[in-house]
């Protein structure tokens, strides 16, 4: 573990925390100005990272399996755009290189983006060094929560379909600082696992109940006026989770009044969400059709395609963010519309990576789940309720991930990742455990 007492170990924490409400802001981290000065932020982590080791005279680099499967899948994003041979020259070119991603560049984009999620990844676990560092990353996971909703919902109210009162844009549903409202939905979906696990958990104090009663409930609210149902389902999932995991002691009457302040809660959010949107905000839940702001086919329709295009490109697959590439040679609809992701994250592992990503994807997911039901047990009261508020966020993306591509957005992505650290340092124990055992 990093000595607490080197120079630079806190402004790398600030830098890693700082690159979160960054590409949060700016639109999600999906513009390609907004993704260079992303890869800006984490070069500049590496480096800190290594002239503090330099300075240290020893790499303190976190050995959690967990990340392995981050750096694979960036490794296997470069195998791809590695030449086998070459194509019969056609059309007056020759020596067309042969490589199993249909769209080499864009493989070569997304293993680098792989690779700088990895990276920060793997530094932001070597941070989490003590429960006061584990307390830091929760409070500002909370407080950024809590203020991203509470600006997305006079958003909302003063300034809908336009972010920041300036940006617009009709081929999509924006809410917050988001283009797509799935994709807020998902952040705000995990944002407010965290402090209900802690709150559930026992892992807070009497004086501070109030604030993240206070916060759960404009960050649920700001969840259900962006009417997303994926969101709206993973949010679900996760408050399950945490009602059966927050005390094991107590019995059935205990659960009883458990999922009974649940469903008051669920209750209170519908209401607010009413009484802030009008009647009408919560309508969307209701369509089961074709989304009317959406430009692009159903889902039924793109998962049909990426069953083909899977089909089509085992075992290696089609290269990670060749999709948009490969749907064009499936697509019965003339190429009218651009369909880049799947809306199913498990379907374009397959259909970008094949079998190797559906077994760097597996992994993944086993080491998460394995790593959370360590965590969710230990004795630490606060680490406890952080390890079950950090895996019910990571449950509730596990699951809206098999309706959107969420993942697939910068600011998610790491939040989520940021998330899975909090799962992971939270099963060890720490020396200043016994100092502070609830948020004080």
């Amino acid at each position: 573990m990093p000595d607490q007492t080197s120079f630079l170990n806190k402004p790398i924490f600030f830098l890693l925390c700082l690159t979160l409400v960054f590409t949060t802001l700016a639109y999600g981290g999906v513009h390609q100005p907004v993704l260079a000065v992303f890869y800006i932020f984490v070069s500049a982590i590496v480096i800190m990272f290594l002239a503090d080791a330099l300075g240290l005279k020893k790499i303190a680099f976190d050995g959690s399996l967990i990340q392995v499967p981050i750096f694979l899948a960036a490794l296997y994003g470069f195998v791809q755009i590695v030449p086998f041979g070459s194509y019969l020259g056609t059309a007056g070119i020759d020596a067309i290189p042969r490589t199993i991603s249909i769209d080499p560049f864009s493989s070569q984009v997304n293993a680098f983006h792989f690779l700088a999620l990895a990276l920060f990844f793997s530094v932001f676990l070597s941070s989490l060094n003590s429960t006061a560092r584990i307390r830091t990353a929760a409070y500002v996971i909370v407080a950024f929560g809590f203020l991203f909703a509470f600006y997305a919902i006079l958003q909302s109210v003063l300034s809908p379909g336009k972010i920041y009162g300036i940006y617009s844009n009709t081929a999509a549903a924006p809410f917050g600082s988001f283009i797509n409202r799935n994709n807020f939905a998902a952040f705000m979906e995990m944002s407010v696992c965290l402090p209900l696990g802690m709150l559930y958990a026992g892992a807070v104090g009497r004086d501070k109940r109030l604030i993240y009663i206070t916060a759960i409930s404009l960050m649920g609210i700001s969840l259900l006026l962006s009417g997303s149902r994926g969101g709206f389902v993973g949010m679900l999932t996760g408050v399950i989770l945490i009602v059966l995991t927050a005390e094991n002691s107590g019995g059935k009457r205990r659960l009883v009044l458990r999922v009974a302040l649940v469903a008051a809660l669920l209750i209170v959010l519908v209401g607010g969400a009413i009484f802030v949107g009008g009647e009408g905000s919560l309508v969307h839940f209701t369509e089961f059709g074709q989304d009317e702001t959406d430009p692009t086919p159903t889902r039924l329709y793109m998962w049909g395609i990426t069953l083909k295009i899977i089909a089509a490109n085992m075992p290696f697959g089609a290269g990670l963010g060749a999709f948009g590439v490969a749907f064009t040679q499936f697509d019965t609809n003339g190429g009218i519309f651009r369909v880049e992701q799947a809306h199913n994250d498990y379907l374009q592992i397959a259909a970008d990576a094949g079998i190797p990503g559906i077994l760097i994807g597996g992994w993944f997911l086993f080491l998460l789940i394995r790593t959370g039901l360590r965590s969710i047990i230990v004795k630490n009261s606060f680490r406890r309720g952080v390890a079950i508020g950090s895996f019910a966020a990571c449950c509730a993306m596990i699951v809206h991930s098999l309706f959107d591509f969420v993942l697939h957005t910068t600011a998610v992505s790491l939040l989520f990742l940021m998330l899975t650290g909090l799962v992971t340092a939270s099963a060890r124990s720490y020396p200043d455990d016994s100092k502070r055992n609830v948020d004080p």
